[in-house]
């Protein structure tokens, strides 16, 4: 790994942090003192639930730990679109007995809160998700100590994080689980995302600074593979939303390995941006038809996913995986960076014995 990380965490494994309540303290503590890097997702939580989070991780353990922000979007949404899609989900609403959110319950996720938060009680590392902070944040956030990491989908993308100051870039393959941390959401380019590998080689060759591989990785041997192509460490969400400590429902758990679910789609279904989740019935009616307004969707169908999971219906969660989420191992979240470098230090022993011969 590059020093910049290895100074971090000693085995190239990063949780990804997953928002929604999967990310808990307790699981970023348990890969963190583990020797990977554990994350809290701040997203989706005000200011102060984050930093109470932060407080209860820093009592779990001395290690260190990454917090991730959501940036805000621009506001691009067709109010039209929008109204015609909650006429569509009345449907939803009557079944589970709830409304309907209200689409303009804001859009910035308290982000300039959470930033003085972390700027006044530094944390280890901050990422970013949906685009790139501003120099004056990143300078900001290095100032009081702490390293930053930024999501891109493309090399394009990956240079815009390397000018902005930006210590790390995590280059995100269509493969993986969750929302798509495109810089800006297009729709005429939904599908069209790239796979990890090519992604990988194509910012290692763009970019000076790490590169941290993110997109359907389930396995030590995968971890090898995008190593060998560029990356310092690989960044492993869906593997963890099985663990024991993680905070995910115990439906979305068990749907991973469940053969009802048997692919995953990316869909605007439940936030109004591309996120891959397991096909459900939520998705495969409401799919086509959700227009691009984020976060107007995800205010709008929040009611309906509590009710859902209330009512132990995992037809109508928001179940996000990545292309691999078959391959899902229930242990202890420690016990899985163990496992996971077990592996890695095999498949690298083989590609030596191999290079040998």
């Amino acid at each position: 790994m590059s020093s910049v990380l290895t100074d971090l965490f000693p085995h190239p494994i990063v949780q990804a942090p997953m928002a929604g309540g999967v990310s808990v303290p307790q699981l970023a503590a348990a890969v963190s003192d583990a020797g990977g890097l554990g994350f809290l997702a701040a997203g989706y939580k005000t200011a102060d639930g984050m930093y109470q989070e932060i407080k209860q991780l820093r009592g779990l353990t001395s290690r260190p730990f990454g917090v991730n922000l959501f940036l805000p979007q621009p506001e691009t949404a067709d109010p039209a679109a929008v109204d015609v899609y909650a006429h569509q989900l009345a449907g939803e609403a009557s079944w589970y007995e709830t409304g309907l959110g209200d689409p303009d319950s804001g859009r910035d996720d308290g982000y300039d809160a959470k930033l003085a938060v972390l700027l006044d009680n530094p944390v280890p590392v901050v990422s970013f998700h949906f685009g790139v902070p501003a120099r004056a944040v990143i300078d900001s956030l290095h100032r009081v100590g702490t390293l930053t990491f930024v999501t891109a989908t493309t090399a394009e993308e990956a240079r815009a994080v390397e000018r902005a100051g930006a210590d790390v870039v995590i280059a995100q393959g269509v493969e993986a689980g969750g929302h798509q941390g495109t810089h800006r959401d297009r729709p005429e380019t939904d599908g069209s995302g790239i796979g990890l590998l090519s992604l990988v080689a194509q910012v290692r060759e763009s970019v000076g600074i790490p590169v941290v591989a993110a997109g359907g990785i389930m396995r030590g041997g995968q971890i090898a593979a995008v190593c060998a192509a560029g990356a310092s460490a690989a960044q492993l969400g869906t593997a963890f939303v099985a663990a024991h400590e993680s905070g995910a429902h115990a439906l979305h758990k068990q749907a991973l390995t469940n053969p009802l679910y048997a692919r995953t789609e990316l869909t605007r279904a439940f936030t109004g941006r591309p996120a891959r989740a397991l096909v459900n019935r939520f998705l495969r009616e409401h799919g086509p038809y959700a227009p691009a307004a984020y976060p107007e969707v995800h205010h709008l169908t929040a009611p309906l996913r509590k009710a859902a999971a209330q009512a132990g219906d995992a037809q109508g969660l928001a179940l996000w995986a990545g292309q691999g989420h078959r391959m899902a191992r229930e242990l202890p979240a420690g016990q899985l960076v163990e496992v996971l470098v077990a592996e890695l230090a095999a498949a690298r022993t083989a590609l030596s014995a191999g290079g040998a011969r």
